[in-house]
């Protein structure tokens, strides 16, 4: 496989930062420069980024960290994603007669958890103020920032809904009345306005940087913030992607009883190094029981852009994500078998299915209750349909599924510090703007089903099982690699393959990212309606149609998409007291700066 790449891997000895977006990299790089730590720089891009990339991250989203202190013994998970409220039952959604939550509006809100997560890493972690990490992004909301013309498109697509049936993201999405121009500046100075009160009673806490933490966590969580969201979704019964107006579920209250938390990661060695993920909670341990499947297989003597290669991961994703959709849940509420999932045993067991043909079937571990499961999952997956505006995390016409749908951001310093995050939620185009707060509120209740004793069932206080799933990978318990894209379901997929090709077949982190991609479609979508297409795999065009014979041959469902359509990969590394870093050329925006 040639090494050609788009651009040079980053490579010093200083510090270095990726981000899905060029100038969150270059704000977080600045950190650094400023005497700032890897988690300083990261909470102030990932701040960055909810500002430049409102199609796709916003403050009133979602939020899943694992990072490693250098001091640390071991790598951590912060958990930022936000639980179902209260009135969030089966039978409240059943009421309103519906089969599945909707995908977007308000009834699918859950407390948005990404703004006590980043202030939690900041107060453990970090060593700036929330002046500090908060001064680029109310900077960017009140001068303005640059339209990304992925931004543009997605406002116009919404702009008629905006205007008749919610007006306070009119407000604040159609200044003036007229969808934005791509590339000219875009102001959203109430979430400056914000930002800036946050920072106001924080600062009243006195000189104390904790002080100042717990007050701004306070502000959002039992202040005005939460006082906005509750008054808003007490009072407004908007449309939705059920074609009627429904009230929300949210309550002040359930901001109120909700703090970020640190967890341990869940891990799986992988010849040399150890991998790690979040809990089962989110879509993590997937690529654990994938590497777990490839452990049998001789990869290294696979072309990385081969049909053998493709088949083999492919093979072992669809049996992972099978797994994932019977099991997986909030281990705070139900029993996740990961020790089985995960273990050399079953592994072994569930490989010898893997043949040389494509699987058209959805086969999860032969466990106590799983194929009931799936029957019910297969039954209800894709039942309604979208009505109006659009659906999924967070899709419009004629947004392409392929354009992103979060941002992700990995930070190295030169102490050692490695941090990965994937924040996503709270989409511009996904939920109403809550007035007197200038941003909308994540929409991830829809992963949830409504099918009763199932482990991802809707329940009151529990996490919706999320896709977000950053990656951090350890050698001789040092943090060595942190990794991640946007994609929703895809996204295990594509560092699966990245990571494979960096660590088996020694590319390096630019040329493994550059690399052709594919996405398998076999199992039922996470978000609303749930649509699920058997033997489906999109592959990017570049693999050559030598390789694309193959894989037909085999079997597989192919959609041949163009050269470079899939995945938005970033990545930082070190080792051997050197630095790397690299980013996706996919979509002219992603960045990695380092010195």
């Amino acid at each position: 496989m040639h090494t050609f790449t788009t651009r040079p891997e980053i490579r010093g000895t200083f510090g270095a930062i990726a981000t899905t977006h060029w100038i969150a990299s270059a704000v977080g790089m600045s950190v650094l420069e400023r005497g700032g730590n890897a988690f300083d720089a990261a909470a102030a891009a990932g701040f960055v980024l909810q500002i430049v990339e409102p199609h796709l991250v916003g403050p009133g989203g979602d939020l899943p960290i694992i990072l490693k202190a250098h001091d640390a013994p071991a790598p951590v998970v912060i958990c930022g994603q936000g639980p179902y409220p209260a009135a969030a039952t089966r039978e409240a959604f059943g009421a309103l007669g519906l089969a599945q939550v909707p995908g977007t509006g308000l009834l699918p809100s859950v407390v948005p958890g990404s703004f006590d997560a980043w202030m939690l890493l900041l107060r453990d972690y970090g060593t700036w103020t929330v002046a500090d990490v908060l001064a680029a992004a109310i900077g960017y909301a009140e001068t303005g920032f640059p339209v990304l013309p992925r931004v543009a498109s997605s406002i116009y697509a919404a702009r008629d809904f905006f205007k008749a049936e919610w007006p306070t993201s009119a407000a604040v999405w159609l200044p003036g009345g007229e969808v934005p121009r791509p590339r000219a500046l875009m102001r959203t100075p109430a979430i400056a306005a914000t930002y800036r009160r946050i920072v106001a009673e924080a600062e009243a806490a006195g000189r104390d940087r904790v002080a100042q933490i717990e007050r701004a966590r306070d502000a959002f969580y039992r202040g005005f913030v939460a006082e906005a969201i509750d008054r808003f979704y007490a009072t407004a019964a908007l449309m939705d992607s059920t074609g009627r107006r429904n009230r929300g579920l949210l309550t002040g209250d359930d901001l109120a009883r909700y703090s970020a938390r640190v967890e341990p990661t869940v891990s799986r060695r992988f010849g040399e190094v150890e991998v790690h993920k979040t809990g089962p909670w989110g879509q993590g341990p997937v690529m654990l029981e994938t590497l777990a499947l490839l452990d049998g297989f001789d990869l290294a003597a696979m072309d990385p852009a081969g049909p053998d290669f493709v088949h083999v991961v492919v093979e072992s994703m669809k049996l992972a994500y099978a797994d994932r959709e019977v099991f997986y849940g909030d281990p705070d509420v139900v029993d996740v078998p990961l020790d089985t999932l995960l273990s050399d045993d079953y592994a072994a067991a569930r490989r010898a299915l893997i043949g040389e043909t494509a699987s058209t079937a959805l086969r999860p571990g032969d466990l106590a209750g799983a194929a009931e499961r799936m029957a019910r999952v297969l039954a209800m997956a894709g039942r309604e349909t979208p009505v109006g505006l659009g659906h999924g995390e967070p899709t419009f016409p004629p947004l392409p599924v392929e354009w992103g749908d979060t941002v992700h951001l990995d930070v190295v310093d030169r102490f050692g510090n490695m941090i990965s995050a994937t924040p996503s939620g709270g989409w511009l185009q996904s939920s109403p703007v809550v007035p007197g707060i200038g941003f909308p509120i994540t929409t991830r209740g829809q992963m949830g089903w409504l099918e009763p004793g199932h482990p991802s069932t809707v329940r009151p206080g529990a996490r919706p099982r999320t896709t977000l799933t950053p990656t951090l990978v350890t050698r001789d318990g040092e943090a060595c690699l942190a990794i991640g894209t946007p994609g929703g379901d895809q996204q295990d997929q594509w560092v699966a393959a990245v990571l494979l090709r960096h660590l088996v077949h020694g590319l390096d982190l630019q040329a493994a990212i550059d690399a052709p991609l594919f996405t398998c479609r076999h199992f039922p979508q996470s978000f609303y309606p749930r649509t699920i297409e058997p033997n489906r795999l999109l592959i990017e065009e570049r693999f050559g149609e030598a390789t694309l014979a193959a894989l037909r041959a085999r079997g597989h469902d192919l959609k041949v998409e163009g050269p470079w359509s899939l995945g938005r990969v970033c990545a930082v590394a070190r080792r051997d007291g050197m630095i790397t870093a690299a980013a996706t050329p996919r979509l002219m925006q992603a960045y990695a700066i380092g010195r």
